[in-house]
C-alpha cells in the first residue's frame, strides 16, 4: 500500500490522538510486516497508532511462528481462531492513499496495479488488531479485512479490502453499538479507480512517488 498523508492531517481527519512512534510518511511501498497507521477507539477516545501489518495470534511464540496474516476474510473472520476475538473486540481503521494488486500474463509475469479512491480522499480500510507479547517483546499487530471484489476490481483480483466511509467509522470502531458485520461488503462500483504502474514496485526496496504513476497497459 501507499501512505502519503501527513500525521497531523490523519489525526485531524479521525479526531484521534497521535502516538509519538508513527511510521514515517510519505511511503509509497508499504510492505507486509512493516509498521502502518491505524485508528483505535477506547472509551470513545480515538488514537492514531503504529501497528505491524501482519496480525500475530497470542499463541505464536515468535513473529515467524506461523502463516503471515496480513488479511482476514470477512466470510470467515467470526470463526477463525486467529481473528474471531479481534473481530468482536478489537476493530480498527487502517488509512492509506491506495494499495497495490497484481495480475499475471500467460508467462507468469506479474504486473502491478494501483487502486485508490476516485474522489482522492483517504482510503480507509476495515482492520482488526491484536497485542502480541512473548517475554520482553511486545507488538501491536493488525490485519486488513477483505471481501469479494466488486466488478471494478474483479478484473484484477478476486478479493478487495473492506472500504469504510466516514459515516461507518463509529460503528466499525464499536462507538455506535452493534452491527459492524453488515459493513463487511464490497465498495460501490464508483468508489475506487485503478491503473497500471511500473513493475519497479515488485521490489520491496523500491520507493518514491513514481511508483504510483500510471504506465501504459
Amino acid at each position: 500500500m501507499a501512505i502519503t498523508l501527513p500525521h497531523e492531517a490523519m489525526a485531524q481527519i479521525f479526531d484521534a490522538v497521535p502516538s509519538n512512534d508513527l511510521p514515517p510518511v510519505p511511503d509509497y511501498n508499504v510492505c507486509p510486516t512493516v509498521q502502518v497507521h491505524s485508528v483505535t477507539s477506547d472509551g470513545g477516545v480515538r488514537r492514531l497508532r503504529s501497528m505491524r501489518w501482519g496480525l500475530l495470534p497470542k499463541w505464536y511464540k515468535a513473529p515467524t511462528d506461523g502463516p503471515l496474516l496480513i488479511n482476514a476474510r470477512a466470510e470467515t473472520i467470526a470463526e477463525k481462531p486467529a481473528f474471531r476475538a479481534a473481530a468482536r473486540e478489537r476493530r480498527c481503521l487502517i488509512p492509506a492513499s491506495g494499495f497495490y494488486e497484481w495480475t499475471k500474463d500467460a508467462d507468469g509475469v506479474r504486473y502491478p496495479w494501483y487502486i485508490t479512491r476516485a474522489d482522492r480522499a483517504p482510503l480507509v480500510m476495515a482492520g482488526v488488531w491484536q497485542e502480541w507479547q512473548q517475554q520482553d517483546e511486545r507488538l501491536a499487530t493488525c490485519a486488513v479485512v477483505t471481501t469479494g471484489a466488486n466488478d471494478t476490481l474483479g478484473r484484477i483480483h478476486t478479493r478487495m479490502p473492506v472500504v469504510l466511509e466516514p459515516e461507518s467509522w463509529p460503528l466499525w470502531l464499536g462507538e455506535a453499538g452493534h452491527g459492524a458485520a453488515r459493513l463487511m461488503r464490497a465498495a460501490e462500483e464508483d468508489v475506487l479507480v485503478c491503473h497500471r504502474v511500473d513493475r519497479a514496485v515488485n521490489s520491496n526496496r523500491a520507493s518514491g512517488p513514481q511508483l504510483i504513476e500510471p504506465v501504459e497497459e
